[in-house]
């Protein structure tokens, strides 16, 4: 639903663009991004939460691939390393046997015996020539074998440390994401321990019942009070035809004349 109204506003931005210009794009874009943030807003934050625990699981998969890659490296790296090590004891026992004859062609001598056989100086010469060919070319190799395998030590040291550092950044996501549900309960509940609550929750509702109740209460009391204090029946006593210089003299304490009769 929320795809088809994204692209219902697209639509209507581009004929918004042809048919009126750039002034209805614009409207149109804000409006799209306004709508955009809207329903992100609406979204509860513990399925976000959910959502990015799920993330952070699913980087799980490409490190088990680039582990994959480094044990393959690992292992050719190690056959490398066996290559070489068999080319250096080869390399050592052909330097030795050059060695040899080259010693020997420089004693001087007519025939050379090497295992129970003779040889004459041409042959060792020839021999010689071919063996020290063969040395060279395996030393050569020797060298590039090495520097190949200096290149992809270095690559898999960097492989590793890629991969400790995506592990690492997995492990801290894993924290931030607790942390965030641990900040999202709390204010859980704090939000249901306050003293302020929404009108339109349960809590606010009674106090209002009770607020309208106690307001009708103090009606029904003053209507109970003006029957009381107001009636239409006919007063039977005449009204009081009190001297008012009695009045007076009674409120401030004085004697009135029938007193002063007595004292007299």
């Amino acid at each position: 639903m929320i795809r088809k109204v994204v692209f219902g506003v697209g639509g209507l931005a581009l004929l918004g663009t042809l048919v009126f210009g750039t002034g209805l794009y614009s409207y149109v874009r804000t409006s799209c991004g306004y709508m955009k943030r809207a329903v992100h807003d609406t979204v509860p934050v513990e399925f976000q939460i959910d959502r990015a625990r799920q993330m952070v699981k699913d980087i799980m998969p490409e490190v088990e691939r680039n582990m994959r890659l480094i044990a393959r490296e690992e292992v050719e790296v190690r056959r490398l390393e066996e290559r070489i090590g068999r080319l250096e004891d080869r390399l050592a026992k052909d330097r030795g046997n050059i060695l040899r004859l080259k010693t020997d062609l420089a004693d001087g001598g007519d025939v050379f015996h090497y295992a129970g056989r003779s040889y004459t100086t041409d042959q060792v010469k020839a021999d010689l020539t071919a063996r020290f060919k063969r040395f060279q070319t395996a030393d050569a190799t020797l060298q590039s074998l090495e520097k190949m395998h200096a290149a992809r030590q270095r690559s898999l040291d960097a492989a590793r440390q890629k991969l400790e550092g995506m592990l690492a950044a997995k492990r801290q996501l894993e924290v931030e994401v607790e942390n965030l549900e641990a900040r999202r309960q709390m204010i859980a509940a704090a939000e249901t321990t306050s003293e302020f609550q929404f009108d339109d929750s349960h809590l606010g509702r009674v106090k209002e019942l009770i607020a309208d109740l106690d307001a009708r209460l103090d009606v029904a009391d003053k209507m109970v009070q003006a029957e009381t204090n107001f009636h239409d029946e006919i007063p039977l006593d005449e009204p009081s035809e009190a001297n008012i210089v009695e009045q007076v003299s009674q409120y401030f304490g004085e004697p009135n004349d029938q007193e002063l009769a007595v004292v007299k």
